[in-house]
């Protein structure tokens, strides 16, 4: 039966300490609330890889801009004025800035739709430890889960040495009901 570690951290280093030593450890499976956002904790739980957001902007700024110009465009091209002295039907400097303001907009988006997705946003699955209150205020929070019996006891040890105000063990079954 698998269970959950809980570790509750009135201080940083603490936190910062036992996700060095767990990952040394050879736990991988590590979640982290924080009542504020901590770089610290952020380079020690993806070890420096950048954020995946990234693509989502870059797809919708692509598309954006595509879409922009691509309207501004067949508009112009379905629904030609009377244009004097030879100008092309679709010229390009008039429909910068309905491009620009397209890529904008949709990267702006897809951003956001990026960071909802990635952050798993909302929470409506969240593991029963991490509803802790005081991780909204002054403390931090640290769950290692689906460990087996043996992985409980060595991992509470290393969280309780990295200097962990409270460790609670909890199977799985039990959190659940409670």
């Amino acid at each position: 039966m698998s269970s959950n570690v809980k570790g509750v951290f009135a201080h940083l280093d603490c936190l910062v300490n036992a996700i060095h030593n767990l990952k040394q450890a050879g736990y991988r499976d590590i979640k982290v609330a924080a009542p504020l956002p901590r770089h610290e904790i952020e380079e020690l739980i993806y070890e420096g890889k950048p954020s995946p957001v990234r693509w989502w902007t870059l797809t919708g700024a692509l598309l954006g801009g595509s879409g922009g110009f691509s309207l501004a465009s067949l508009s112009s091209a379905v629904w030609p004025m009377t244009l004097p002295a030879g100008k092309p039907v679709v010229s390009i400097p008039p429909f910068i800035v309905i491009t620009f303001e397209c890529t904008v907009l949709i990267g702006g988006l897809m951003t956001l739709l990026g960071l909802l997705y990635h952050c798993r946003l909302p929470a409506l699955n969240l593991e029963f430890e991490l509803c802790d209150p005081r991780y909204t205020s002054d403390h931090f929070g640290l769950v290692l889960v689906g460990l087996s019996e043996s992985d409980r006891s060595k991992a509470g040890d290393i969280i309780r040495d990295a200097g962990a105000v409270e460790v609670v063990d909890n199977v799985r079954k039990e959190a659940a009901s409670g």
